[in-house]
Order: C-alpha cells, then sequence, then structure tokens
C-alpha cells in the first residue's frame, strides 16, 4: 500500500512538473498533465490534492472537470487557441523538416483531443 502511494505521489508530482512546464513550451499540454497529477494527488496527498484544487490557476478548471466532466468554453477556447500559436511558432522556428512534421501531428492530435472535450451549457 504505501508503494502503490510513493508511486502515486511521484507520477503526480512528475506530472505537476510536465503541466507547469506545458504554460511556456509549446510541445507539453497543460491541461492532462493537471488532470493526471489530482487524479494521482486523489490516491496519494490529501493535502497536494486540496492545495491543486485551491490554486487559482487550475481550482475552476478541475472542479468544472470532476463534477460535469466537461470545461467552460472561454478555456476550451483559450487553449484551443494558445496551442496552436504555440505550436505554430515552434513550426516555424525549428530549421528541421522532420520536426516541423512531428510537431504538425502533436498539434493535430492536440487539437483533435481539446475539440472533442466536452463544454458546460453555461
Amino acid at each position: 500500500m504505501i508503494i502503490k502511494r510513493g508511486l502515486f505521489l511521484c507520477i503526480g508530482l512528475l506530472s505537476l512538473f510536465l503541466g507547469l512546464l506545458g504554460i511556456v513550451l509549446p510541445v507539453l499540454p497543460t491541461v492532462p498533465f493537471i488532470l493526471l497529477a489530482a487524479f494521482c494527488f486523489a490516491r496519494s496527498s490529501q493535502r497536494l490534492y486540496d492545495w491543486l484544487h485551491q490554486h487559482p490557476w487550475f481550482a475552476d478548471g478541475l472542479k468544472n472537470w470532476e463534477e460535469q466532466r466537461a470545461l467552460r468554453p472561454g478555456l476550451k477556447r483559450r487553449a484551443m487557441l494558445v496551442s496552436l500559436a504555440s505550436f505554430s511558432l515552434s513550426i516555424i522556428v525549428v530549421p528541421l523538416f522532420w520536426v516541423k512534421v512531428l510537431l504538425l501531428i502533436c498539434c493535430c492530435c492536440l487539437m483533435l483531443y481539446l475539440w472533442r472535450l466536452p463544454v458546460i451549457n453555461e
């Protein structure tokens, strides 16, 4: 049991770190990593779980996701626009063709994922 909690804690901390990196790095999506961190913290650390749910950046989105399995339309739109802008800039800047193709594929996969997420009817 302790090993399982420790594993969830490590995965949660890694996911939180990657999610925070995803705020500034275009290749890492923030939302899935924060959701994974919340899932892992719920099984390993009540203190970190509560902190994540009280954090001003993540609290509303996590609450909406846990209660309705959906995002607010504005958050979804913003996530898509920022991701698209970040990937576009990266594709323009990167000199290697195969990296451009890989970034384009990642961008398309992320856009499809975000597009398919349900929205909250306000």
